[in-house]
C-alpha cells in the first residue's frame, strides 16, 4: 500500500471518529461567572435599556448574557461569556437577519484607542453606523468576533469576554 493512501485512509478513520469525542460545553444560558454589568463605556455612564422584543429573538440560544444600555446618543448592546463559542456572531450577521443592508466601512477607535471594526446598516427611513470590539478582564481587545474566538480558544480555564456593540444614527 503507498504511503497516501495509508495517510488517507487514517484521515477517513480520524473523520469518522470525530461525532464520538466528547463535545467542549458551551457557557449555560445567563453566564456561570457573571457578576455584573459594567457601569460605564468609554467613560459615558451606561443607562439599562427595556427589553425590546427583538432582544429576546438575538439573545434566544445565547450562551452567556445580553443586555442594551444608552451612553449619550448612543445605543451599546454588551454581551458576556465566559467560554469561546460559535454563537458569539458578528453584529453584522444580526443587523442582516434583521433586514438591514450591510455596508463595511473603516475601523474606528475606542476612547481607550482600541481598534473596532464598523458597518453601515441601513433601512428605508434608517441609516445607523456599528461598530464592534471584544474585550478582556485583563485589557486585551479584538476588533471582531472572528479574531476574538481564535484567540480565546488558548485563553486560560475562568477566562470571560465582553463584546461592545455600540449603534448610533449616521448624520
Amino acid at each position: 500500500m503507498s504511503a497516501r493512501l495509508v495517510a488517507l485512509l487514517g484521515a477517513l478513520m480520524l473523520a469518522s471518529a470525530a461525532p464520538l469525542l466528547p463535545r467542549m460545553s458551551e457557557p449555560a444560558a445567563g453566564g456561570s461567572g457573571f457578576t455584573a454589568w459594567p457601569r460605564t463605556f468609554d467613560g459615558v455612564p451606561l443607562a439599562r435599556m427595556a427589553e425590546a422584543a427583538q432582544d429576546t429573538w438575538f439573545a434566544r440560544d445565547f450562551p452567556g448574557s445580553v443586555a442594551r444600555f444608552s451612553a449619550g446618543g448612543r445605543q451599546v448592546v454588551i454581551r458576556w461569556v465566559n467560554a469561546p463559542t460559535r454563537r458569539l456572531h458578528p453584529a453584522s450577521h444580526c443587523f442582516e437577519g434583521a433586514g438591514y443592508a450591510i455596508s463595511p466601512i473603516p475601523m474606528q477607535r475606542s476612547a481607550g484607542g482600541a481598534l473596532m471594526s464598523c458597518f453601515s446598516a441601513r433601512k428605508p427611513g434608517e441609516r445607523l453606523r456599528v461598530c464592534e470590539q471584544l474585550r478582556d478582564d485583563s485589557g486585551h481587545s479584538w476588533p471582531d468576533v472572528s479574531a476574538w474566538y481564535w484567540g480565546a480558544l488558548a485563553a486560560p480555564a475562568g477566562a470571560s469576554w465582553w463584546s461592545y456593540v455600540v449603534v448610533e444614527h449616521e448624520r
